[in-house]
């Protein structure tokens, strides 16, 4: 009985490592790390002209993830927001909108709170690397719109983020 137990574990694992929390959700390629490594087969993407948006969420990556009750920006957050930059400089016609999101941990007022802190900490960034601020608005969801839905970390490390839109060209 023990040696079944013991082989069922391990066949558990076996498939779980070839599992992410990224690949379980769908959001392999939107980080710095999964994109610069080949999280995904750029062959399966449809061919993006760089200068859409939608190049900006594949390619580029639209968000960048936070610690628990954190709105500091990580070095893997860093080098997503550098390239945000670099494709917002390179395409100075947009806008955009930094949305911030918390997991379902804490109070409504809590989370909102958060997210507005860790939207604000992505305006703040790309300010620093040269983005002009009339390009950037930022709003706050807190816990309200969950990209992955359970209660424990596998689940709130995907919801501890901010997104990156990208609204419309600016009007001369």
């Amino acid at each position: 009985m023990r040696a079944r137990t013991i082989a069922g574990v391990l066949l558990a694992s076996v498939l779980l490592a070839g599992c992410t929390n990224n690949d379980l959700f769908g959001l392999a390629g939107n980080t710095a790390e999964s994109a610069n490594s080949g999280g995904i087969d750029q062959s399966a993407l449809p061919n993006y002209e760089q200068d859409s948006p939608e190049y900006f969420a594949y390619q580029v990556g639209d968000r960048v993830f936070f610690l628990v009750d954190q709105s500091t920006i990580t070095e893997e957050a860093s080098a997503t927001l550098r390239q945000q930059a670099e494709w917002l400089n390179a395409n100075s016609d947009y806008t955009i909108t930094v949305e911030g999101h918390a997991d379902e941990q804490g109070t409504r007022e809590y989370n909102l709170a958060l997210g507005a802190r860790r939207a604000a900490a992505v305006k703040d960034f790309l300010v620093g690397v040269g983005i002009a601020t009339h390009r950037i608005s930022t709003v706050t969801y807190g816990k309200e719109r969950p990209v992955a839905a359970c209660s424990d970390e596998s689940c709130w490390s995907q919801n501890r983020r901010s997104v990156t839109l990208i609204n419309s060209e600016l009007t001369g």
